[in-house]
């Protein structure tokens, strides 16, 4: 009897906010407990790339649009409305070069989300272009190959606008907070928060860092290694791990 072949993975896109006040943190929310995956953890603003984030006029509201291609770009753009979406944080330069700081409405937020208003208007209207080249490629995860939802999920780094204030949407995600990554790995440990595999591992790659400056600097000379978990068996127990030469050292969990 042969396995069925694995799924085909989804493309994905995470945003990893970062700022320096008081300290070097991370912006974190946590997902509504009646989502399908990863429902109640505490994870980064993230999500599937939606048609319109492919859309050709993009080219006219984007600054770096030469600099990547069709993929990229789709990916970059994902990742920015999925935290204008899910934090109020929009990533982006008004048309005279400096940086957006306005208040991101909730309700426009919304209207994105649930696909009544394009994002593309938002954009448009507030006279702004996304900033895709601000961001840099932290790392890439492709679910296990035995899950039934798989997704091939971009991780992106970049130091937050320091005058938005970020507010959670109520919907996908119940709240928004702002923890160093030391601090959210005690968290997870403690039982205090839910933190699945991939998470934790990220947290623990940017806690090498002790600055947004000094983190974006890493990833940009780092080689992005892909990584697909895997389980194997040790002891009698399922085990989750990844492969060894992937930067995040030696890493495991037991699945329960």
């Amino acid at each position: 009897m042969t396995s069925p072949d694995p799924v085909a993975p989804v493309p994905a896109a995470t945003m990893l906010l970062l700022r320096d006040d008081p300290e070097f943190e991370v912006l974190m929310v946590k997902r509504h407990h009646q989502i399908d995956f990863a429902s109640g953890a505490l994870v980064f603003p993230g999500g599937k790339p939606t048609d319109s984030d492919e859309a050709p006029d993009w080219a006219d509201h984007c600054c770096g649009w030469e600099t990547f291609d069709h993929t990229q770009r789709t990916l970059r753009i994902a990742a920015i409305r999925e935290a204008y979406e899910e934090a109020g944080i929009l990533l982006a330069e008004n048309n005279n070069g400096t940086e957006f700081e306005d208040a991101c409405d909730l309700e426009s937020r919304k209207a994105v989300e649930g696909g009544t208003r394009a994002f593309l208007d938002i954009v448009r209207d507030a006279g702004v272009r996304l900033s895709l080249d601000r961001l840099t490629h932290f790392a890439r995860w492709i679910t296990p190959t035995f899950m039934h939802k798989r997704f091939d999920t971009h991780f992106f780094v970049v130091r937050a606008p320091e005058r938005q204030i970020a507010a959670c949407d109520g919907y996908e995600t119940v709240d928004a907070e702002w923890l160093s990554p030391r601090k959210a790995l005690r968290l997870g440990e403690s039982g205090e928060r839910t933190i699945i595999f991939p998470t934790r591992l990220n947290l623990q790659l940017l806690a090498e860092a002790d600055s947004a400056e000094e983190c974006v600097a890493k990833a940009n000379a780092r080689e992005i290694v892909t990584v697909i978990p895997e389980i194997v068996q040790r002891e009698g127990k399922n085990v989750l791990t990844i492969p060894k030469n992937t930067g995040y050292g030696p890493a495991f969990e037991v699945m329960s």
